[in-house]
């Protein structure tokens, strides 16, 4: 069974940072991209940043200059810097990991208040 646990999130305020990480306690293999999506209230889901295995990295424009993803391949661990927060980053984020299928963690709350 593979799990994705997320750690991080919570409130952060405009201008502010967050940070937030994921990882895959006692998964056998590597996956072949790692990344995290995000849901705000009354919209689909949507890419926030992802990252192959083979260091190609694709970020959402609403993002890009703000946010900065990291992986560490041996530890199946991603992470999110989140920097100049707008209050339209306010949303649930989901880590993902694919390998054969996409696998998801449960989602962290972010919410950034002015």
């Amino acid at each position: 069974q593979v799990q994705l646990v997320e750690f991080g999130g919570g409130l952060g305020q405009v201008g502010g940072s967050l940070r937030l990480s994921c990882v895959a306690p006692g998964n056998k293999f590597r996956f072949t991209a790692m990344g995290w999506y995000r849901r705000a209230p009354g919209k689909q889901r949507e890419l926030v940043a992802e990252q192959k295995t083979n260091g190609n990295t694709n970020y959402a424009d609403s993002v890009k200059g703000r946010f900065t993803i990291s992986r560490d391949l041996d530890r199946n661990t991603v992470i999110l810097e989140m920097n100049r927060l707008k209050s339209d980053d306010t949303a649930v984020y989901y880590c993902m990991g694919r390998f054969d299928i996409e696998y998801w963690g449960q989602g962290t709350q972010v919410t950034v208040s002015s």
